[in-house]
Formats: structure tokens, sequence, C-alpha cells
């Protein structure tokens, strides 16, 4: 009894748009894992539903839980579906139409009608408010603040019933005071205002990008900040005492009080969390470098993780509107179970990027759906028991399946229906393969040299043709991919950035004032961190600098060693060699420090380390059945297997399905599973 009440409870929670996925941890052991259907109406009530299941199931109370984590998709959903606030925009007078000018790079030059390229929804023309002041290139006050001019335009935009202000003032990045002042001087008139300041929430250069993201923090504020208020409201009310974390777009958790003071840095919450999951269970067994790719039912995410650590990028695209924040630098393609196959004009098979949804879902659900899908595929190559889908919560049916591809991909190709199903598949997986290969390749890696990791309901069943696509031997498969985005949230750590622009050659600055700068910065996350109240005998400190050569558009985030002798020369050589990698070339010329970075963390401590198990004697077979694989002319009678019945040091050799309750494992020919103590499974190409 005394050791429960000793133990060390945490509990993930990752809110999707159909599923919340939940995970409990005692003293870094799992002991439950739910999927819920998600509450769109209000999310928090499926978070309180999982609390009331764990206090059935595992006989745990809110009070006893000393870590929750929480993944959100509240920011980005408000987004997509345009429920955020009315926003108005104060700028520097004769710049108040940057947000709707843009850049002059367009997606769609033929185009007869064209769509607006910038986020003008955000504020049209009447909420965009000029303020007399100005500040100069240097950082020196050109105009002082007009407070009448401030007040004038708040009351503006009062009366047009605007909830929620976003100030970005010309070079506030250098010289906050006018933003801050403006700040002081709204909500002493009006106090219920939400307002972003850009100085705050993106201190950088480039006027269009500095003012879209602090618009979007001010649009999705009110929204972020009533749930996540409600969200700790109820929480409390449940018994549990200690402060909610979130998890931010980088990859990093923080405090719910502190997310809600920049609530854009959530839009990627949901896909960081399964990257940060699929780093903790490589790093579990060894492996470091590692390709996630988390195929849902609607689409494909893929992540390079190097050194456990998933790679990163200082600007991405909501909507297709660009969102300069950090980022796990995930690429999402429409590639999952349930997108519509279907024949283009040239009689050509394609996958994408439509997808059948929920409802009706794929035509196999027997929902009304009639149209093809990759999940329909599956069921015709005998992937899918149809008995066993989802925990056997969903019934499948396979003439269903059968006759929709029949019907829409293998009568017009004059192919056999297996045939045409195993086309799908193909077709799907060079997509992927193609997605991977832009995380990789393309940003100088080679793809052989990492380790692949499936998750999401549908990762494992297309993971070893994937790998054999790329050349990739070794494939690691966590013990529960449909949840793992859950306990990536008790795997991630806590952390918090703090930046400062420079905009200088580094030929113009000295060791002294960048120490400085550090110095100050580091105060800055020392003081956030500490508000988490967390053992920081873990913590870390990390120096970045965002370097370019003088006249380039885009810079590298660059380690600095503040504590070397030479710390501009090594800053130098390092960033040539990432010039290098990335872009296939580096030049001789003058370097430049656009910003310098502090990031402190701290490590949460979770293992993923599985309950230890009586190792069985015997491989148990639960059936046999034909199954089509990609590269064979004929089924083959292969062995099916129960994840549940597998202990640590099992192998099977393939080909071989092994099922559990939430995904399937396709074990083609010529590779080899292997059950870690850890309870992942290895898989071998055994033909390299």
């Amino acid at each position: 009894m005394n050791s429960k009440a000793n133990s060390h409870i945490q509990v993930g929670v990752d809110t999707g748009g159909t599923f919340t996925d939940v995970i409990c941890y005692r003293d870094g052991v799992p002991i439950g894992i739910t999927k819920l259907p998600s509450t769109p109406s209000d999310p928090s009530k499926a978070i309180l539903q999982a609390l009331d299941y764990f206090k059935v199931e595992s006989k745990i109370s809110a009070n006893e839980i000393k870590t929750f984590c929480h993944g959100t998709t509240v920011a980005t959903n408000a987004l997509i579906e345009r429920k955020g606030g009315t926003v108005g925009i104060m700028s520097t007078a004769g710049f108040s139409d940057v947000l709707e000018i843009g850049r002059q790079m367009r997606q769609q030059l033929y185009e007869v009608s064209l769509s607006a390229q910038a986020p003008i929804f955000l504020a049209p023309k009447r909420r965009r408010k000029g303020i007399i002041e100005r500040v100069s290139s240097n950082g020196s006050i050109l105009v002082p603040l007009s407070e009448e001019s401030v007040i004038g335009a708040a009351q503006e935009l009062v009366d047009e019933g605007v909830e929620t202000i976003a100030i970005c003032f010309l070079f506030s990045f250098l010289n906050s005071t006018h933003e801050l002042r403006a700040r002081e001087v709204i909500l002493s008139a009006f106090p219920d205002l939400n307002i972003s300041i850009s100085s705050d929430v993106d201190p950088n250069f480039r006027e269009y990008e500095r003012t879209v993201v602090t618009a979007f923090d001010a649009y999705v504020k009110p929204v972020v900040d009533h749930y996540l208020c409600r969200l700790d409201h109820e929480l409390k009310n449940a018994g549990l005492g200690n402060e909610p974390k979130i998890m931010q777009s980088r990859g990093g958790m923080s405090a719910i009080s502190i997310a809600r003071q920049r609530p854009v840095r959530l839009f990627l919450s949901g896909p960081a969390a399964g990257v940060v999951g699929a780093a903790a269970v490589g790093k579990s067994v060894g492996e470091n470098n590692l390709i996630s790719v988390d195929i849902g039912g609607t689409s494909c995410d893929i992540a390079l993780i190097k050194d456990s650590r998933p790679n990163l990028r200082n600007e991405g695209e909501i909507e297709k509107f660009p969102v300069r924040v950090n980022m796990v630098d995930v690429n999402t393609i429409g590639a999952g179970g349930g997108s519509l196959i279907w024949i283009d004009s040239g009689g050509g098979l394609r996958v994408g990027p439509d997808s059948a949804g929920a409802n009706p879902g794929p035509a196999c659900y027997g929902r009304g759906g009639i149209n093809p899908t990759v999940t329909d595929a599956s069921l015709v190559l005998g992937y899918i028991d149809p008995q066993y889908f989802a925990d056997g919560r969903v019934k499948l049916e396979y003439d269903l399946a059968y006759k929709a591809i029949n019907d829409y991909v293998a009568q017009p190709l004059k192919l056999s229906v297996e045939r045409a199903a195993q086309g799908i598949h193909q077709v799907v997986n060079a997509q992927m393969a193609e997605g991977i290969r832009l995380v990789s390749i393309q940003r100088g890696l080679d793809p052989r040299k990492f380790t692949l990791l499936p998750l999401g309901g549908a990762g494992p069943l297309h993971a070893t043709a994937l790998a054999e696509e790329l050349s990739i031997t070794k494939i690691v498969v966590p013990r529960s991919p449909g949840v793992l985005s859950a306990m990536g949230l008790l795997a991630a750590p806590v952390e918090h950035e703090s930046l400062f622009s420079i905009q200088k050659n580094i030929t113009d600055l000295s060791s002294s004032f960048v120490l400085k700068v550090f110095e100050k910065l580091d105060e800055e996350c020392s003081k956030l961190i500490k508000s988490e109240g967390v053992n920081l005998s873990g913590l870390e400190i990390q120096h970045i600098a965002d370097v370019c050569y003088v006249g380039q558009s885009h810079y590298l985030a660059v380690p600095i060693f503040k504590d070397s002798k030479n710390m501009f020369k090594k800053l130098i050589e390092e960033f040539n060699d990432q010039h290098d990698q990335v872009y296939g070339h580096a030049a001789n010329t003058s370097v430049k420090i656009i910003n310098l970075r502090s990031i402190h963390r701290v490590n949460q401590n979770s293992n993923f380390v599985a309950k230890g198990g009586n190792k069985k004697n015997n491989l148990k077979l639960k059936e046999e059945r034909l199954v089509f694989f990609l590269s064979a002319n004929s089924p083959k009678q292969v062995k099916i297997f129960d994840r549940g019945q597998l202990s640590a040091g099992m192998q099977i050799s393939g080909p071989a399905i092994i099922e559990q309750p939430d995904t399937t494992i396709v074990i083609e020919n010529e590779w080899e599973a292997i059950v870690e103590k850890t309870q992942d499974i290895i898989l071998n190409w055994r033909r390299i």
C-alpha cells in the first residue's frame, strides 16, 4: 500500500479529431492504455472520461497523478475551422497593409482566378490601424509613440467588435518599448481585450512573417485561453494537484499558464508528440537515428530524428500560410488508410489526397461508402483480419471491399482485383517513400543509415515495403504504435526558449557582447523553467546562433559554444559544414548572425520500460490465412501471431503477420522479427 502511495503516476493525453489517446504510467511502467472518442465541442470531456476510466480500471484517482501531459489540436482546429477570435491589427503608420501585400512569391502563377495567398481573413482593411510611432533600423526612436493614436485606434477596433489585438510595429524586435507601452495603454482602457505583441511572439526580422505569426497568435488566443482555463479548472475539480503541461510545436512541454501567453506555439502539438515518442522508443533499444512514419486514416506524418532528437525547422505552414514558429520538421502527405483511390484522365492509378474519413469511411466499413480506399486494398490482400480490426470493435466486410476495387479500379484497368489491390499499395508506398526522401535526401542525409520507426494504426502495415523501397535494413515497431503520441508526451522534456535578434556581421561583433546577450537569455529561460516546478538537477542548456552568409535570405541554426576561446571561428566552421550538407556547397565569404537563442530543457525521465514477464517457451500460432504480398504473383499461406502472446527473445521469420489491438504488423519475405526486452519488435532485412 505504501509503495503505491509513493509511486510516481504519469498520464499522457493526446486529443485528436477522432480519438483521444490516453496512457498511464506508474514508475515508468505502462499500467493502462485506452482510446476514447473525442468530444470536439468540448475536448476536456473526453479527458475527464479517461480519468474516470483509470479510476475504475487501474484504481487510480486524479489526486495521485504527479504528472499530467496533454497534446491538443485546439489551436490548429481554430484556424482550420475559422473559429478564432475577431482580430484587429495595429502597425506603424504607413505599414497597415503588410498583411495583405504579403510576398512576391506566388504558389499559383497561371490561375485565371486567384484566391488570396495571404491570410487577409484575420483582419480585413477596416480592422487594420496605423499608429503614429517609428523605430529606426538600428533600434533608435525616430517618432515617439502617440498614446492618443493608440487609444483612438483601440476604440475604433472595439466598436468593430474586435476581441483580440495584434500589435506589430516596425523594428520592434530591436526596440520593444513602443509595443510594450501600447499594450499597457490599451489594457488600461479595455482590460478584457486579448493582446499579442510581436516582440513577445516573434522578435525577428521580416515584417510580413512577423505580422502573420503575431496575428495568428491573437486569432487563436481567445479559443486556446478559454479551453486551457476550462481544462485546468476541470482537472483541479477532479482532484489533480499539479498544473497540467502542454506539448509545444518544437517538441517540449510547457505549463498551461505559460502556454496561454503564446498559443501560436501549439499549432503542431499533436504530431510533435508522436515524433518525440518515436525518439524515446528508439533510444530505449539503442537506435538514435530514426525516420518516423505516422500513418493514420487520412494522412502520413514523416519526421527525421538524429542523435535521438527530432529535426526542427524555424518556419512551417498552416493552411498554406507561413507560420514562423520553431517546430518539429514534419512532412505531411495525404496518404492513409482512408485515402480514396481514383484513376486520372491518363489512366493512371492515384491514391489520395482526399479521404473517406470516418463517415462513411472505407467501403468495407459498410456505412455507405462505395469508393475504394487503401484499407479496402489491405483487406483484399489479406493483411487485415476483418473480425479483428480495431480489436474487433469494427467488423469489416470483405465483399464490399472486393466490389469497390473491382468496380472502380480492376475493371477500368483490366486487372484482377488482387493485382489492383497490390497496385494500390505500391502507389501509396511510393508516395510515402518520396515523402521520406524529402526529410532525408533533401536534407543531405542518406535514409539507408537510419532505422525506420512506424507508428499510427497503419504504420506497421506498410513498414517492410517502405523499408525495401528505400533500402533501409532495420525497423523498430513500438509495442503500442497507435498511442505513441500519448507516450511521447511523457517522454518530452520541459523546455523553454528565448531569442535575441542581432542582424550583424560576425566581424562587427565582440565575444563579450555575445556573452552578455546569452546571460540575459539564460536569465529569461531560467525564470520560466523554475516556474514549472520541475527538478532542475538534469537541466540542459543549449545555445544556438541563426547564421547565414551576408546577402543570403535564409539562415541555419548552428550550435554555438560560448565558453570556447575561438567561439566565432568554430561557429563559422560549423556553419560551413552544415551549409555544405544541406545545400551541397559552402562559400568563403562573410557570415552574419541573425539571432541568438538560448534553450533550457529538463527531461521528465520517462523510461519506456515494459513490465517483465515470464519467458514463454513456445511460439503460439494464432491462425493461418492466404496473403497476397506485393512482390508475389500468387497468395501465400501465412502464419498469424498475436502480439500479446509474444515475449522477449522470440523470433519470427517472414512471411508472417503479427496482430494487436491497435495495429497489424506485416512481415514480408526475407525479414526477421525479434522481440526486445522492452517489448518493442525489431525487424531486420536478411537480404542485405
